[in-house]
């Protein structure tokens, strides 16, 4: 029996299993956190992949890309804007912080609170140096670079090997039709993967609603809608005008991008969709080349969604914990954060560990206070992962644009065809992608 058509999409499947999982979690509490494993299991399939196909993707790009030149040119463009749109979010989190003061009045004694809970995310106690930073790139072994399946070192390899395969161009032919034929195989591989998405979001918001529920939100809902004003603003006052600076509509973009964006909200992680926002991208007309190497950066160095929150969290403590800031504190607390929004992983939970770095610097706010964020935590991590998601697909465009590898006319009527339902006007992604 096969199911109604708009059934076969995978993006009604994930909202359909997205409202069965807050269900479940609902009326059925204690089941709830027993279907974490579901949610765990998808992310490690999808992250195992990540790596290798990243490396293939960079790879394949570097030698598309006409020379060394660009291939820096394009990188330092995309730190570029990375830092000015994690700059923009910083200030946008401080201005909504200061608007809506959402910990004014709580008059809460740091003292009192239990930092037992806070264990788990006091990895280092500082931030790490720029040395070491740079030293964290390099992996020990060439197969240790795919060991933990973080981007950066990856990133680095691969760097280092299509450089390598355009000197060489003759003798790199055959090396580089192989990495196109694993790359395919990979992309088949994800496509299959991609099928249990549904099942996946299904078990993640079970946990959430059944492990958190609704009321623990409590006192603590207008820092909630704080941050998702804040994080809406972003997108609205500052992506969405850039996009139409760009020639082309943001919610186009979003309505394009609706499948990921969906796994993103169930699973409160950009890392499933990493894969699939590649190929998506090639098949906007973005050039593989640009896509492969500022989108894995951008999961690094612009996480926009983080800095929204480090700027509104660590001034909710200072409101909530009766804590005045001067302006110096201000700035510095900034410019803290330029450095420990970066480099965090794009995952539940990743936002408290960047919080608490930046607090143990400003030895004016007690980092006790990150305790009153732990039970919101994931309610807002999904926020924080869409937010940067979205930042780095238009990103992603922006620095194509500027390279002039971006074929407008392909971006302009995939994303028309998109606006109007008319699937037969959009052509299928590039490498087999899945959801194509």
């Amino acid at each position: 029996m096969k199911l109604a058509r708009p059934l076969r999409l995978l993006y009604v499947q994930v909202v359909l299993a997205m409202v069965c999982g807050v269900a479940l979690g609902h009326f059925l509490p204690q089941a709830g956190p027993l279907l974490k494993p579901l949610s765990d299991g998808f992310i490690r399939l999808v992250r195992m992949m990540i790596a290798p196909i990243v490396f293939c993707t960079i790879v394949s790009g570097i030698t598309s890309l006409a020379s060394g030149k660009a291939i820096g040119r394009t990188i330092f463009q995309a730190l570029a804007l990375f830092y000015f749109l994690t700059g923009a979010a910083l200030a946008l989190g401080l201005i909504t912080a200061f608007v809506l003061r959402p910990g004014a009045g709580m008059h809460i004694d740091a003292s009192h609170l239990d930092v037992s809970i806070l264990a788990q995310y006091v990895k280092d106690p500082h931030p790490p140096g720029i040395v070491a930073f740079a030293m964290s790139l390099i992996p020990e072994t060439m197969s240790g670079a795919f060991d933990k399946g973080e981007v950066l070192p990856v990133l680095l390899l691969s760097l280092l090997f299509g450089f390598s395969l355009n000197y060489y161009p003759e003798s790199g032919r055959p090396v580089l039709a192989f990495i196109d034929g694993i790359a395919q195989t990979l992309f088949r591989i994800l496509a299959m993967i991609m099928r249990l998405a549904p099942l996946g979001a299904f078990g993640a918001m079970a946990f959430t609603v059944g492990r958190f529920g609704i009321r623990s939100v409590g006192s603590l809902g207008m820092l909630m809608v704080s941050f998702y004003v804040a994080c809406v603003l972003f997108i609205a006052l500052i992506l969405a005008p850039l996009a139409r600076l760009h020639g082309f509509a943001l919610w186009r973009l979003l309505r394009y991008m609706r499948e990921e964006l969906l796994i993103v909200l169930a699973t409160s992680s950009t890392e499933p969709v990493l894969p699939r926002l590649i190929a998506k991208l090639e098949a906007l007309g973005c050039d593989k080349g640009v896509v492969g190497l500022v989108l894995p950066a951008g999961y690094s160095f612009n996480l926009d969604g983080t800095a929204i929150y480090l700027t509104l969290a660590s001034m909710f403590i200072a409101q909530a914990c009766d804590v005045p800031l001067s302006a110096p504190q201000i700035v510095t607390m900034l410019a803290v954060m330029l450095l420990t929004s970066k480099g965090a992983a794009g995952v539940s939970g990743s936002g408290l560990v960047a919080l608490v770095a930046t607090l143990t610097v400003i030895p004016d706010l007690p980092v006790a206070g990150v305790a009153l964020l732990v039970g919101i935590d994931r309610f807002m991590s999904e926020a924080r992962a869409l937010t940067s998601v979205i930042s780095n697909a238009c990103a992603v465009i922006f620095v194509s644009m500027w390279e002039g590898a971006c074929d407008r006319t392909r971006l302009a009527r995939v994303l028309g065809a998109t606006a109007h339902g008319d699937a037969k006007g959009v052509e299928k992604p590039a490498r087999n992608a899945p959801g194509s």
